[in-house]
């Protein structure tokens, strides 16, 4: 939902946070724009930057350093704004994404509160043993190592659990969240005045990465994303997903079992004993992509801190809050794109690109298919084996944004998982390819696109929908007839970039009819007079007022020509 400043004063809600929030922007040469608004204590709380500290720094780098030093809030949303490549850029993107979400921790105390009031016990009911000092605290929740006690962890009948980790969310962070969420808003609400952001669309942003990160708050989703990626992986044995206590979850808590293993990071500086770290690499990238292209359903960060390697060789996934789904039209269209590199199919691409994405009603296409053309060119003549995903999404991702098409989140958190998926896998194996490991995916895809099984899906949907047309035409168009007969129907046109240009006619017109009737003043003697007898250089008789106006049209006409000669606006800065 919106929010606009001239019904909330949200200016002027949270002073405390507001003005923190400013100074450290200021901090790092990053609250210049906020000196164009016209809110002068905002102003005054902008200072210069510290020339030492950020000049030598670049602006994404800075945009980093100030989101960690805004604290929990600011890091999240950092973090799944580097899941928006296509608005942010990859540059920005990448570096977000290495945004660290350590957070201080709460006293077990207020752990110990929350915990005894979700599960309506005290932890000495439930736990043999629970560690007071959390093995990570991040920005929604922290996690403690925990034993259960006997029966407990085979309520539903399956083995029994002993070693479990408990993740707790931190108290009072939901007020937090949306104090900061709120202030998130408001600037995203004063950047929309400016030019220089309007292209980045801030509060679309705000409002689509604030819708994320509420989701997130609630321990319930994630439950229930865990309890699916156990049963789509129930047969594969090469990956862990932890089992969750369902009687020990809810909207405040998550209990799940213990993966005793090494993080992926760590296992890169030191490589388990008899464990090939390229064959871990090929198996975690199989694993992604039979989330994304099987079942439609992925966990979305993988990055090296979420993948441990188990002692018996096998991947566990941790942290399944951020999950991506692809709807089966967005799978075929990834398909689609796909096929068209590798046929070298410009146009096919390029019409895949604008029905995926939202483009802007001034689209250069004839730009955009040449962009298209050599980015086609550098990379389908590639050898699999030296094949750069990532490399290859970052410039898909850079022309997509040139050319201001706003991709679907589902879409952008793809390019993303992929991106960070082979760069996870590069640190086992510098030699990995992805594409070569989509191989056999591309095949399977061909083969699924002409399955008979799914054209016959496909038909089906099309008639559906086709029904649905037949079923709803004929009362649109009564409703439309009924009323033209009763005289309210109405076209409603939206222009666009059409105000200066009418500024400039009317001011045009202004100028010649002011213009006529001091001439026609002039020449009619219009009193009052100047030099009613005699004047210099004959003149005599000269209406003041006819040359008051002749003189106010002189300069009225040089400001719409110099207008026109500068930009062709009469009132808008050349763009």
């Amino acid at each position: 939902m919106k929010r606009s400043f001239t019904s909330i004063p949200q200016l002027y809600r949270n002073v405390k946070r507001w003005t923190e929030i400013i100074s450290v922007l200021s901090k790092y040469g990053l609250a210049d724009w906020l000196g164009r608004l016209n809110i002068d204590w905002m102003k005054d709380l902008i200072r210069a930057p510290d020339g030492e500290l950020v000049s030598h720094q670049k602006k994404s780098v800075l945009i980093r350093m100030a989101l960690t030093e805004l604290g929990p809030t600011f890091i999240k949303f950092g973090q799944l704004l580097s899941t928006r490549p296509d608005l942010i850029g990859p540059e920005l993107a990448d570096e977000l994404s290495h945004l660290q979400s350590d957070a201080p921790s709460d006293d077990f105390s207020e752990v110990r509160e929350t915990v005894e009031k979700e599960l309506g016990k005290t932890i000495e009911q439930v736990f043999e043993s629970f560690d007071e000092q959390p093995i990570a605290s991040a920005s929604i929740g922290q996690v403690h190592r925990a034993t259960l006690l006997p029966g407990i962890g085979n309520s539903n009948g399956s083995a029994e659990l002993d070693e479990v980790v408990v993740k707790v969310r931190h108290t009072n962070i939901e007020r937090k969240i949306e104090t900061d969420l709120d202030i998130l808003s408001g600037l995203a609400s004063l950047a929309e005045r400016l030019d220089d952001f309007k292209n980045y669309q801030p509060t679309l942003i705000v409002e689509e990465v604030s819708k994320t990160l509420r989701r997130e708050l609630i321990f319930d989703r994630e439950y229930r994303n865990l309890i699916q990626f156990r049963v789509i992986f129930k047969k594969e044995r090469s990956v862990v997903i932890p089992k969750p206590v369902g009687a020990l979850c809810s909207t405040q808590m998550l209990t799940m079992q213990r993966l005793d293993g090494i993080k992926l990071r760590d296992a890169q500086k030191t490589p388990p004993v008899g464990i090939e770290l390229v064959d871990i690499a090929k198996n975690g990238a199989n694993i992604y992509l039979k989330m994304i292209f099987q079942h439609g359903f992925y966990h979305a960060d993988p990055h090296p801190g979420n993948i441990l390697l188990l002692k018996n060789g096998k991947l566990g996934l941790i942290d399944f809050g951020m999950v991506g789904r692809i709807s089966e039209q967005l799978r075929e269209d990834v398909e689609t794109m796909l096929v068209a590199i590798v046929n070298r199919d410009v146009p096919l691409l390029a019409m895949i690109i604008k029905r995926i994405g939202k483009c802007p009603s001034n689209l250069k296409e004839s730009a955009l298919h040449g962009d298209i053309a050599d980015f086609v060119g550098q990379y389908s003549t590639q050898v699999l084996s030296q094949f750069e995903m990532s490399a290859a999404l970052r410039d898909f991702v850079e022309i997509v944004r040139r050319y201001n098409i706003l991709l679907p989140a589902e879409a952008s958190l793809l390019i993303k998982t992929l991106i960070s998926l082979e760069g996870t896998a590069r640190l086992l194996n510098p030699e990995f390819s992805l594409m070569e490991i989509m191989k056999p995916y591309q095949r399977m895809l061909t083969l699924r696109r002409l399955s008979p099984t799914r054209q016959a899906r496909k038909m089906q949907r099309f008639y559906m929908q086709l029904e649905q047309l037949a079923d709803g035409l004929p009362q649109r168009i009564t409703h439309i007839l009924e009323q033209v007969q009763n005289g309210r129907f109405d076209i409603h046109l939206d222009h666009r970039r059409l105000g200066p240009t009418v500024n400039r006619l009317v001011l045009g017109m202004l100028t010649s009819a002011i213009f006529l009737g001091s001439s026609w003043m002039l020449s009619a003697n219009v009193p009052p007079l100047l030099f009613p007898e005699h004047g210099p250089w004959g003149i005599r008789d000269l209406s003041v007022l006819g040359l008051f106006g002749m003189m106010c049209s002189v300069l009225l006409g040089f400001r719409l020509v110099w207008a026109i000669r500068k930009s062709g606006n009469l009132d808008q800065q050349n763009e």
